[in-house]
């Protein structure tokens, strides 16, 4: 047998290639995944971990939702000196020159240079008290340069620093306006708005106090990403996702190669039986083959993926600058699990075609083979057990609903599938009927042709219909995802940016500054009047809005305020804000008074949102004292609120930013988004391997029956036309009924994921990308059938006849 086994191998290279092929590209998918998803998460880690960079731990409260204790993150800092790195802001007053003041964020710089997450622009970092880094945006808008002397506080804790740097902050989340020594910092820890919120830590961390727990910089990470998408952590869903369908692709367009290939070599196995060889002998030999085929696609798929891995995140950060992701190490796990599924699946999609082969007598294998319908004894289990994993399918799709489980689901919709897959020798052909009626007596012949052998059919339209399924489900819940994101997001925070002047009202010269700023769509002025409201030790403004919606990124619904009531931005007021929303409280402006009832939002600063009719009750005057701004399309964050922060200061007016916090979750939206596309595409090209492969086998198949039509009359011409209506048949059933399943795996994915993390999400269906993916999918059919028809034109009717 072995000789036999080398003859084989020989013999049958051209159709081994076409499985090999396929196996290829399944190993690369699988690793492609690996690295991909290693290069994502390095972005994050490059970014929004930046302050962990070079720290072994971080601690931080137990619970994520908490908030790490001052006093204990400094007892923290104190013990551990230059092996610890305090995080933390302080909101001060900041005078430079003799412009009016206007506040700043204020953050320490790490003692120890190895910690230091900053990126230096010029200079030097502070190295003692007196000194200051300011940030490279916070630098230009303000003018200040190397050398210049700022004041932070003011009153007893105002203090003069040098500026001995300029930096840029990686990371939103932890960015500060100027960055001074640890010492310096703590010198405004009696301020209202200081705190520490965590601590990187390098080596051992030692005895934890009460209300503190340790972390890996990459599980706190992850812990901040699932806390932007309300714990859900969606790298590690789309890793299980796409995991999943790389091994349920590879099973399918491998199992469907190697079915078809072994179908026409069932007279070699005949023959081999009849001179005397065992069904074991033969089972031996084909796993050899397979093994060899196996074990050499899987090592070259191994090393294409890893090259096509490192290749697609340079080409996703050049197509995403601002979303870069980070330099990805080697997935060693996803190298031997690509390997391993390589292997595998060849072995397993090798066996069962070969155990249906050798079961059948050397006598009628040679005979012509017979297509199983639902009237055999195995066409009737074959639907049995469709209509079970349909049925078992729905149920755990059903339970996965209502559990929110993604297990569940993803077993759901892999039973769900499979049984459509098992349905689809009896499914495809009537569905192909029924539109083949449509073309008439043109494509009848085409049609007949499609549906004679259903096994066959089904098999090459499989391919394909994984495809659109999977891209329909993507791009529906891609869209339902980002559109409840961005809903949610603009609730959170509608207004882009706030220039506030609580003293004097905004000048309209200063209006006309901000409007004529690149970067900014639209800037309206909010009048209002200074108010001391009960329960708040400093006077607050307290606005009114009508025309909010020309700005606001909800539609202007936060400031749609009813009479009675006073809404206040809780975020702005940090932990200082003692009242509830419910509470009854007095607003006094002037000698008038008001009794209203707080009502909670979020997003537009330190101001109280009032009905027209509420503030005309308390005065009669107002005035504008804000310009509430938003930002247009494709506008840098940082470098519109350094513009911006510049005619603030100049006018002695505060700014309140939003851009960062949007910036920060877009970062996350705009890697899961684009690391889903990538792996997508490749996905995509594994369909349209698995259909040209199937579609060239089957076309080495027919060869006979092409020549038999040949020498009746059918020119080359019209084979070609026959073999591309049949293939346009295939791919518009196969794009039509993915396009169906899609949307309801999609529905499914919605209800089980989406759905319990984002609250008032609802569903969308993209449907303009479907109709594309509907076109291009059928095209990508048609054309996977260009070169098996060329080939099987140029066949001459006499040589086509001859062939065995």
């Amino acid at each position: 047998m072995r000789t036999v086994f080398l003859a084989s191998l020989r013999t049958h290279t051209r159709r081994y290639v076409a499985a090999a092929i396929a196996v290829i590209v399944s190993v690369a998918f699988v690793v492609v995944i690996g690295v991909i998803t290693s290069g994502a998460r390095a972005g994050f880690m490059e970014n929004a971990g930046a302050p962990f960079r070079n720290a072994d731990h971080v601690v931080d409260a137990v619970h994520v939702d908490d908030t790490l204790d001052t006093s204990v993150a400094i007892e923290i800092v104190e013990r551990l000196g230059k092996n610890a790195s305090g995080l933390g802001l302080v909101l001060l007053p900041t005078r430079t020159g003799d412009r009016p003041a206007s506040e700043m964020t204020v953050g320490p710089i790490a003692p120890a240079e190895e910690m230091r997450w900053q990126k230096l622009i010029s200079g030097r970092f502070p190295e003692r008290t007196g000194e200051a880094a300011v940030h490279v945006w916070d630098a230009q808008a303000r003018e200040i340069a190397i050398g210049d002397r700022i004041r932070l506080g003011e009153g007893a804790t105002a203090t003069d620093l040098e500026v001995v740097g300029l930096v840029e902050s990686p990371s939103p989340t932890a960015q500060a306006s100027v960055y001074v020594t640890w010492p310096q910092f703590l010198h405004w820890r009696d301020q209202p708005s200081f705190h520490v919120s965590r601590v990187a830590v390098r080596g051992k961390v030692g005895q934890l106090p009460e209300g503190a727990a340790l972390y890996s910089p990459e599980e706190y990470v992850r812990n901040g990403q699932a806390k932007l998408s309300n714990h859900a952590d969606m790298i590690a869903l789309i890793l299980l996702v796409f995991a999943a369908i790389a091994v349920f692709v590879s099973v399918l367009v491998v199992a469907n190669t190697f079915s078809v290939l072994f179908a026409q070599r069932l007279r070699d196995f005949a023959l081999l039986r009849c001179v005397g060889a065992t069904r074991r002998q033969v089972m031996d030999s084909v796993r050899r083959e397979a093994a060899a085929v196996g074990v050499l696609a899987s090592l070259t798929g191994t090393l294409v993926g890893v090259g096509l891995g490192y290749a697609l995140i340079p080409l996703i950060n050049t197509l995403a600058p601002t979303t870069p992701m980070g330099a990805a190490e080697l997935p060693t796990p996803w190298l031997v699990g690509g390997f391993t599924v390589g292997l595998v699946v060849t072995l397993l999609a090798s066996l069962l075609p070969t155990r249906r082969v050798v079961r059948v007598s050397p006598l009628a294998a040679l005979r012509p083979d017979t297509a199983v319908d639902g009237h055999t004894a195995t066409g009737r289990v074959r639907l049995a057990l469709a209509a079970l994993l349909l049925v078992t399918g729905l149920a755990l799709l059903g339970v996965a609903m209502v559990q929110d489980s993604t297990v569940l689901m993803l077993a759901g919709g892999g039973s769900v599938f499979a049984g459509v897959l098992l349905f689809g020798p009896a499914l495809v052909p009537r569905l192909v009927r029924i539109t083949g009626a449509l073309l008439g007596p043109a494509g009848r012949l085409a049609t007949k042709n499609a549906v004679r052998n259903p096994r066959r059919t089904a098999a090459t339209t499989a391919s394909l219909l994984v495809c659109v399924t999977l891209t329909t489900a993507v791009l529906t819940g891609s869209a339902t995802t980002r559109a409840a994101v961005d809903e949610e997001r603009d609730r959170d925070h509608p207004i882009d940016v706030a220039l506030t002047s609580p003293e004097t009202p905004v000048t309209t010269d200063l209006l006309d500054q901000v409007r004529r700023t690149p970067g900014v769509e639209q800037a309206i002025p909010v009048e209002g009047a200074m108010a001391q409201v009960a329960g708040l030790d400093e006077p607050i403004l307290v606005v009114t809005a009508p025309d909010a919606e020309r700005v606001a990124r909800d539609g202007g619904s936060f400031a749609r305020v009813e009479p009675g009531k006073i809404r206040l931005d809780y975020a702005a007021f940090d932990k200082n804000l003692s009242l509830r929303p419910g509470d009854r409280v007095t607003v006094r402006v002037g000698d008038r008074r008001a009794q209203l009832q707080v009502a909670a939002g979020t997003g537009w600063g330190q101001a109280g949102v009032v009905a027209p009719a509420t503030l005309a009750q308390l005065t009669d005057a107002p005035e504008p004292h804000v310009i509430w701004v938003r930002a247009s399309a494709g506008a840098d964050p940082l470098e519109l609120v350094g513009d911006l922060a510049g005619l603030a200061n100049a006018a002695g007016a505060e700014i309140h930013d939003n851009l960062q916090a949007r910036a920060t979750e877009d970062q996350l939206l705009r890697i899961l988004t684009w690391s889903v596309l990538g792996l997508l595409g490749i996905a995509v090209v594994i369909a349209l391997i698995g259909i040209a492969n199937t579609l060239g086998l089957s076309v080495l198949e027919r060869a006979r029956e092409h020549a038999m039509l040949r020498a009746l009359g059918l020119t080359r011409r019209q084979l070609r036309r026959m073999l591309a209506t049949e293939a346009m048949l295939l791919s518009v059933v196969a794009t039509l009924l993915g396009t169906v399943i899609g949307v309801g795996f999609a529905w499914a994915g919605y209800e089980t994921v989406v759905k319990p993390a984002l609250k008032d999400a609802s569903m969308q269906v993209p449907w303009p990308s479907l109709g594309v993916v509907v076109l291009v999918a059928a095209l990508a059919g048609l054309l996977a059938a260009v070169l098996p028809a060329r080939r099987a034109a140029r066949v001459t009717p006499a040589a086509g006849l001859s062939l065995d």
